[in-house]
């Protein structure tokens, strides 16, 4: 059969309707056209379905693994600094091969469109993406860099042939809310046939939609899995014992904390600043929703990573709880009495109980150490903004890019700037880890953000879905729940 009559037959059968008994529904916490967006700035329930219909050169498997993706395997040089791929033999809907020129095309189209973004500066380390024969790619780094694959399966980074993604799944559409995503049959993944292959796979429906309207829906069995949760939304779902079936933690790596987002007032003075982070009880603000194994940190690199050399440690390990806020408290006064008023300053936070809870937590904080909390309307400018992201890949690069000044909303340090792009270019990896840990504590003593912890990433599923399972990326790719073969 030709691929693209296959293609016509499976999205007919995709739009068949919910009642298949062979389907699973799946709900995202997000906005209904986030599920259909196209372009290189994608919320979560678009780097969903753009995970699902076009997979990168490798992929990331239930448990935030690399796997293959249009490459069926892959050899990284001695030196770090190349990676070549062997590109599956097959052809895309309506006969577009599937070759190691094309594929080159779509990478170098994404990686340019990237630009401008901080996934692109994450991709700074790319030399050149070259087609060496017809299934054969090289990509060719400046410096070595642990975590490439992790960042090459990224879903704006998907393979797209004339405009025909690559898989592993097809979508179609429901109304205006419903994505139905069904898995390409092997031979049109570059696998053997498998005769009973029909017989084993499930459609997969996915709808976005707030959070409170999700968690009950699940809970009146109208979905297997919700996905997307964050501190914000946590208290809508039960985390005690009893729900201990449904109610799935990641282990994210990422960053939590409040960005400053000027430097005037109180806030112009980095010692000033400091006394933010120094007043932190960090356990405490979380200690309200009952998680058990959340790391805190007062680092903006998350700690523990495979590849950090120790250059770094936590800060203020010289002082208790009770000294740092000694200290924070005499600055705050001291700013007081040379400004004559009081010290109030506003936090922008996402709606939604958790975040309630948490502003309850930081204001009270705040408050014995001499400063007023408020907080901000939402649209409204304020002082301090929480940043609430997951990390891409797991390198010191990623965190300090984050915080780059032609990204970041906050303050910024053009010097953490230079440190990071010496270490893009430094090729000898002692020289790239002394540069790095040296932008991470010049970054610290800006006081530019004040970290709190991991990134806190919740969802729901039922005791017998298959395919999912808790990562360090809070990511649950859609094809493994169809449960075609790999």
């Amino acid at each position: 059969m030709r691929p693209f009559l296959l293609l016509a037959m499976i999205l007919l059968l995709a739009a068949c309707g919910r009642g298949d008994e062979g389907g699973v529904d799946v709900a995202v916490i997000g906005q209904p056209e986030e599920l259909f967006a196209t372009g290189d700035r994608l919320a979560p329930p678009g780097q969903l379905v753009r995970a699902a219909t076009r997979q990168g050169l490798v992929r990331i498997d239930e448990a935030g693994q690399i796997v293959p993706g249009v490459a069926e395997r892959w050899i990284v040089t001695a030196d770090g600094e190349s990676y070549i791929f062997r590109i599956r033999e097959l052809d895309l809907a309506g006969n577009k091969r599937l070759t190691a020129r094309a594929v080159q095309r779509s990478l170098a189209l994404a990686i340019d469109g990237l630009k401008g973004t901080t996934l692109g500066l994450d991709l700074a380390q790319v030399r050149d993406v070259r087609a060496m024969t017809g299934r054969v790619i090289e990509i060719r780094l400046r410096s070595p860099m642990p975590g490439f694959l992790q960042l090459l399966a990224q879903p704006e980074l998907g393979i797209a042939i004339a405009g025909t993604p690559a898989g592993p799944m097809a979508l179609s559409r429901i109304g205006k809310d419903t994505a139905v995503l069904t898995a390409l049959p092997p031979e049109m993944r570059g696998l053997p046939s498998q005769p009973d292959w029909a017989q084993q796979v499930r459609v997969v429906r996915v709808i976005a939609a707030d959070a409170r309207t999700v968690t009950r829906q699940f809970s009146d069995g109208r979905f297997a899995l919700v996905l997307g949760g964050t501190l914000a939304t946590l208290p809508f779902v039960d985390v005690g014992p009893l729900s201990r079936g449904t109610v799935r933690l990641d282990s994210a790596l990422g960053l939590f904390g409040l960005d400053v987002t000027h430097s005037r007032g109180f806030l112009a003075d980095a010692g000033n600043r400091e006394a933010l982070a120094m007043a932190l009880d960090r356990a405490a603000l979380i200690q309200p929703f009952n998680l058990a194994g959340w790391v805190e940190t007062t680092r903006v690199v998350a700690p523990g990573l495979a590849d950090d050399p120790g250059l770094v440690q936590e800060r203020w390990q010289d002082l208790d709880l009770a000294a740092r806020r000694d200290a924070a408290s005499a600055r705050v006064a001291r700013w007081k009495a040379a400004s004559g008023g009081e010290l109030t300053l506003s936090v922008a936070l996402p709606q939604g109980p958790g975040s309630d809870t948490l502003f309850k937590a930081l204001g009270a904080q705040y408050a014995q150490v001499g400063i007023a909390l408020v907080r901000a309307r939402p649209g409204q400018p304020a002082d301090l903004v929480l940043r609430d992201r997951v990390a891409r890949f797991a390198g010191a690069r990623w965190f300090l890019n984050q915080f780059h000044c032609g990204m970041t909303a906050s303050i910024c340090s053009e010097d953490v700037d230079m440190l990071v792009q010496m270490a893009v270019e430094a090729r000898n990896p002692a020289d790239q880890a002394r540069y790095l840990a040296d932008a991470e504590s010049a970054l610290a003593a800006h006081n530019a953000f004040i970290p709190i912890g991991a990134p806190i990433r919740w969802s729901q599923v039922r005791s017998n879905v298959a395919g999912f399972a808790e990562n360090s990326w809070a990511t649950h790719p859609l094809f493994p729940l169809s449960r075609a073969p790999m």
